[in-house]
């Protein structure tokens, strides 16, 4: 029987009030899956999957049957159904090295770079060292690659974009936030304000910051500056001042950063705190990586001691970019001997040379996003922190934070 009248019988039988799948399937599989095989080769693939489709109903463990029919579905761009049929087979007949390879490139067809290549190594879990599957994984591997340099580019170029072009050099931000405890402390509150402006040789800003800590009120003046030196450095520097007992007296710090290659970020610097009765120098260094819409950062702080031993401490900090630079999620852990934190009491001796040493664990969570107009951002933030208590060594205290910042570009 030639081709064009199987054709056409089968062309017959779908005109029919009842369908193919409706009708028990009597023939011979064999026979049948090779015309079904013909007519799919030669474009007519709707004709071929009732064919198959009506085959399996009696055979549902041929898998050839299956692996064509899914194969079809795949060249049509229908993924979605044909990896649900190639799982099926994949999951009962874990040697059938042509519907892996099949499965695998359906995911490359449907862009699913991630999915093909865990199918691939799982296909060589039970086919290992299989040329063909290989050759299939490391394409999957060059596909995610360049699909996160890509993405990485134009997060970058959109970070970059945001900086350049913004032609709103000033900026105002307010910030109002506290801390409570679950014991001995009473609440803290914490203030700033603070002006902004874009140079060309790098961003300024002057802070004045407030606190109520311990009943008793204090003001400091801070400044930073950002140079940019190229296109690959900047820096970081920082000098503040109060003669409030509830700040240092000196606060300095100077840090170069480094845009690398495959969107890493990394610096060094130092921080040099001063109060009446101590100085503590700290150093520190960062490691950044931009990974699509995220951004990843890890900090040490090592502060050498009068002991000779050292206060160690770390932090890691992980956010997701929303809409744009200025919308982004994120959260941060640090834990250790930490050199930043607030100043403590001990009955009325204010012991801020101690606490730089004090152990502590924090995690704080932010959220930035625009307000209706588009120049004013809005930063939101809660933490928790466990620290240990002055004057009780190895045992600790709970703390609560939350904060507010209102930032208005002009």
């Amino acid at each position: 029987m030639s081709k064009q009248i199987i054709l056409l019988l089968v062309l017959l039988a779908m005109a029919l009030p009842i369908s193919a799948q409706e009708v028990a399937y009597n023939g011979d599989p064999d026979r049948s899956f090779f015309v079904a095989r013909d007519l799919a080769y030669e474009g007519h693939r709707t004709v071929a999957r009732d064919t198959l489709t009506n085959i399996l109903t009696k055979y549902p463990d041929y898998s050839d049957v299956r692996s064509l029919l899914a194969s079809t579905h795949s060249w049509d761009g229908n993924y979605e159904i044909a990896r649900v049929q190639f799982n099926k087979i994949t999951s009962v007949d874990r040697l059938n090295k042509e519907a892996w390879l099949a499965a695998i490139k359906n995911e490359l067809y449907a862009e699913e770079s991630y999915l093909a290549l865990g199918i691939a190594n799982k296909a060589l879990t039970y086919l290992p060292k299989d040329p063909h599957i290989a050759v299939l994984r490391d394409r999957a591997l060059k596909d995610i690659e360049s699909k996160q340099n890509e993405a990485n580019a134009k997060l970058k170029e959109a970070l970059a974009k945001t900086k350049e072009t913004d032609i709103l050099k000033n900026k105002i931000s307010i910030n109002n936030s506290f801390d409570s405890f679950d014991v001995v402390y009473d609440p803290m509150i914490y203030s700033s304000i603070s002006y902004g402006r874009k140079t060309k040789i790098g961003d300024l800003i002057t802070s004045l910051n407030y606190s109520n800590r311990f009943e008793t009120h204090g003001l400091q003046y801070e400044v930073d500056f950002y140079p940019k030196f190229s296109e690959t450095f900047y820096a970081y520097t920082n000098y503040g001042y109060s003669n409030s007992a509830i700040y240092p007296n000196h606060r300095v710090g100077a840090e170069l950063y480094a845009n690398l290659p495959k969107a890493i970020e990394a610096s060094a610097g130092i921080r040099y705190i001063n109060f009446d009765n101590a100085d503590a120098l700290i150093y520190t260094m960062s490691l950044g990586l931009y990974s699509g819409n995220y951004y990843f950062s890890l900090r040490p702080y090592v502060t050498p001691q009068d002991t000779g031993k050292y206060g160690v401490s770390g932090s890691f900090l992980a956010r997701k970019y929303l809409k744009n630079a200025d919308n982004y999620i994120g959260a941060s852990f640090i834990m250790g001997y930490s050199p930043e934190l607030e100043q403590l009491r001990d009955g009325e001796t204010l012991l801020a040379e101690t606490v730089l040493y004090i152990e502590s664990q924090r995690l704080r969570l932010e959220y930035q996003f625009p307000g209706k107009v588009s120049s004013n951002i809005f930063r939101t933030n809660i933490g928790l922190t466990r620290q240990e208590l002055i004057f009780d060594s190895d045992n600790y205290y709970w703390s609560f934070s939350a904060g507010l910042t209102c930032e208005v570009k002009f």
